[in-house]
């Protein structure tokens, strides 16, 4: 029987599972269940997050350097974005932005050219000492998620992202728009 000051997991449960249950037992007429999976999300952010900074400290970048180089390297041909789709890809602010690409391209691993098709707008390029550190670091990010999700046979993991596909979609839709 659980202490009376608070109540335990049930068997094989964990830390969510104490606070579901302590939620329940406080505020029996409240319905605490979005918790049990929005809880779990949030703690597992907080490992992921964990995790990747660990991943691109390897490589001396912050999450946000690999966000920004990221996005370049998925851009494929030149590498190159605008600011402006840099912006939306990485949901922050322009002036945000402008200081990031400023400070990266101290480091080199990316630099501005003017945009072909309208001299007063740049566009922001990857160099190949960015393309080596984003690629290496993202090999170190992939093995270290593969680890964390190794408790997931394949079909599980395939669900799983359907079902936070599924969850995250509408916030996506509004992003976008």
């Amino acid at each position: 029987m659980p202490p009376a000051d608070g109540p335990s997991a049930p068997p094989g449960g964990d830390e969510v599972d104490r606070i579901v249950a302590a939620w329940r037992r406080v505020a029996p007429d409240l319905d605490v269940e979005p918790l049990e999976v929005l809880s779990r999300v949030a703690r597992l952010a907080h490992h992921l997050d964990r995790l990747r900074r660990g991943a691109f400290a390897a490589h001396e970048l912050e999450t946000w350097e690999f966000d920004v180089l990221a996005a370049l390297r998925r851009a494929g041909g030149t590498h190159e974005l605008s600011p402006g789709q840099l912006v939306v890809q990485t949901l922050v602010t322009s002036g945000t932005m402008t200081n990031r690409v400023d400070r990266l391209e101290r480091r080199g691993l990316v630099q501005r050219r003017p945009a072909p098709d309208d001299g007063r707008s740049v566009l922001v390029r990857l160099t190949p000492a960015g393309a080596t550190v984003v690629d290496a670091a993202l090999a170190d990010l992939v093995r270290a998620e593969h680890r964390m999700l190794a408790v997931l046979p394949a079909g599980e993991r395939r669900a799983l992202a359907a079902l936070l596909r599924r969850v995250t979609a509408p916030f996506e839709t509004t992003a976008r728009g």
